[in-house]
């Protein structure tokens, strides 16, 4: 059983699971294998049902934090109606926790520590024996005779070519999943505190033969896949990564699928990355590049056991990049030990000033099995759990260096800079002030954040309240809806939140900030398909020609404002000393869908995450023009 957070999510551990038993024949024979994976999203009762209907002799659940509390809901209540079958529990969240898992002292409930195949495979191997011995089993904690007993662990898989293929021995077929993962290797080099990628960091890497993996991205692509992850912990980390983002591109071109593809960019070869994610956005392929940072702070990432690349170096990437016009998004983490609230201002205002395509940052969780979870009381580590019946987030709130107010204020400077900065509200604006020495990123940051704090009468500001008080932020879903929200469902009340902002400081007395903001309300981005709407605003320094023609707008600006747009690298012009100067301003974008009312909030906002994380696929165009060719545009 498996739950994912999204719909349609191909269930790739239990594909390995079941390949790997099926290729032992005796289990083949003696066993039949059905897999269920549902996004924790759907009706649990329904969840019961389907499983209770199975009648199953063992039912295995692949556990993370974000299903824990709903798989322990599930465990207890199929327990009630199926006594006698058999449970294991797999997955980062439990594997070392069995004492917590377990707690209760059920005989038929088990947990496997570590990878999955060579655990499951030997546990129903005894299931089925005569005289079952669960202590023959390795990597497993169980209760016999009323004592907790952990055998010893099963060694790492050297050769991945043991396991059989899920994709090309049929276990995946008739299944009508779209959005495809996939491994090309396990293990990852780097000992980050914070992170426990697939049990094995800081460990070699392990890799898939690469005619096997053409072979599985060939079957992604002709069974029609839209999506694929590649969910490897550093991609581009091998130099047979280009070869393979080229054959992606192969497959796309031949069969129209994939569409889209997501990575865990390696985190120290930015020149390799550039080059596969050019590859990727020559084929036609929607992506964007993902630049692992976690921090700026050089004294957290020494505590954190991480090096990232110079900060030279990832600033000449994000010019390469943004000369190719390839979308990019740096991803944070916010608080990590040694980090303090002034510190992470600063890096963002330094990630902002580099031009950082999208800024991400994530809430630090307290994850299971990771090195800093041993460190709770040397770091002071204070955690709170998100408030969900589905999930198990532990989220941190304070350490040494941040209180627990400290915490909370970034979490409001992160939704000042989702929405001004990632989602363009006030990016021309942000980019003056920071500029001339008005404001910094960084603080307007945090002056917007305490004006949303003082707006509950918006819904939008409402929605941040909650999310903030019931630690959802740190689900993607909820940047996904706050987007929705934002450049969609709540455009015109967010408009007008943000015109009462500027309206209240000290600085819109001068008229270039002002210009500067009539243009941000102008270029803020529509993230569907669908026509564009004249801001209900009273332009004063910005004069618009006629109304929308659908797609965008024709605007006369001054020629000071163009100057402006072009050092934010909007549009490349000369400006010939005019004194006014007319834009097309084009919000039709590159790979837009129109908004899906048919389908769940949840479905829209995953799609709405992902062009965020994709900008320039939904940014508008700026281009000068003269009168004699604007009729042809309009």
């Amino acid at each position: 059983m498996e739950l994912p957070t999204y719909e349609n999510i191909l269930p790739l551990a239990s594909g390995y699971i079941q390949a790997f038993a099926q290729d032992d024949d005796e289990v083949a024979a003696a066993h039949t294998f059905e897999i269920v994976s549902l996004p924790v999203t759907g009706d649990r009762r329904d969840l019961l049902r389907q499983l209770a209907d199975k009648d199953a002799y063992l039912y295995t659940f692949s556990c993370y934090i974000w299903n824990m509390k709903l798989v322990r809901w599930l465990l207890k209540e199929l327990r009630a109606l199926r006594p006698d079958a058999h449970y294991l529990l797999g997955g980062p969240q439990v594997m070392n926790h069995a004492a917590t898992y377990l707690s209760d002292g059920a005989e038929n409930v088990y947990v496997c520590n570590g990878e999955g195949e060579r655990t499951s495979l030997e546990f129903i191997r005894q299931l089925g024996a005569e005289k079952p011995d669960m202590h023959q089993v390795p990597g497993l904690s169980f209760w016999s005779a009323g004592e907790l007993v952990t055998t010893e662990a099963a060694p790492r898989i050297q050769n991945l070519m043991d396991i059989p293929s899920p994709f090309l021995n049929g276990v995946f077929d008739g299944h009508e999943f779209s959005f495809a993962i996939m491994e090309t290797n396990r293990g990852c080099p780097f000992r980050c505190t914070f992170c426990y990628w697939g049990a094995a960091t800081n460990s070699k890497v392990n890799k898939f033969e690469e005619e096997r993996i053409k072979s599985e991205l060939k079957w992604v692509s002709e069974h029609g896949y839209n999506a694929l992850m590649i969910a490897d912990a550093n991609w581009g980390l091998s130099p047979r990564d280009i070869a393979l983002s080229e054959y992606i591109v192969e497959c796309s071109e031949e069969n129209g699928y994939p569409l889209i593809v997501h990575m865990a960019a390696a985190k120290n070869r930015p020149e390799r990355m550039a080059e596969i994610t050019e590859i990727f956005v020559r084929g036609g392929l929607m992506v964007s590049q993902p630049i692992s940072l976690q921090t700026v702070n050089e004294s957290t990432l020494e505590m954190v056991d991480r090096k990232n690349i110079r900060e030279e170096t990832y600033i000449g990437l994000q010019r390469l990049l943004r000369e190719k016009r390839i979308s990019s998004y740096v991803e944070m983490i916010w608080p990590l030990p040694g980090e303090t609230l002034t510190s992470f201002k600063e890096g963002l205002t330094r990630l902002c000033r580099s031009y950082a395509d999208t800024i991400i940052v994530y809430p630090q969780l307290f994850l299971h099995n990771t090195p800093m979870y041993a460190q709770r009381e040397a770091l002071g580590i204070v955690t709170a759990e998100a408030a969900s019946d589905v999930s198990e987030a532990e989220v941190v709130l304070g350490t040494k260096w941040v209180t627990e107010e400290d915490c909370y204020e970034g979490y409001w400077v992160n939704h000042a800079l989702y929405t001004l900065y990632n989602m363009r509200a006030l990016f021309v604006l942000s980019g003056y002030l920071d500029a001339t020495g008005t404001l910094s990123y960084g603080d307007l940051f945090a002056e917007m954040a305490r004006y949303f704090r003082s707006r509950p009468d918006s819904q939008v500001c409402q929605f941040f309240i909650q999310s903030t008080k019931d630690l959802g932020n740190y689900d993607l879903l909820n940047t996904g809806k706050t987007a929705h929200m934002v450049l969609s469902s709540h455009r015109e009340e967010f408009d007008r939140l943000l015109a009462d902002f500027v309206a209240e400081q000290d600085w819109w007395a001068d008229p270039m900030a002002r210009q500067a903001f009539e243009m941000d309300l102008l270029t803020r981005a529509y993230i569907y398909r669908e026509p564009v709407r004249t801001p209900d605003y009273e332009f004063t320094e910005v004069t618009l020609l006629g109304q929308p023609d659908g797609k965008g707008y024709l605007v006369e600006v001054s020629a000071e404002l163009l100057r402006l747009l072009v050092g934010r690298e909007m549009l490349e012009a000369d400006d010939q000393g005019a004194e006014r100067v007319t834009l097309h301003i084009d919000h039709r974008g590159r790979q837009k869908m129109p908004y899906q009312r048919q389908r769940s909030l949840e479905h829209n906002a995953n799609y709405c995450q992902g062009m965020v994380l994709r900008s320039r696929e939904i940014l508008p165009t700026l281009q000068v023009a003269s009168t004699e060719a604007l009729s042809s545009v309009a």
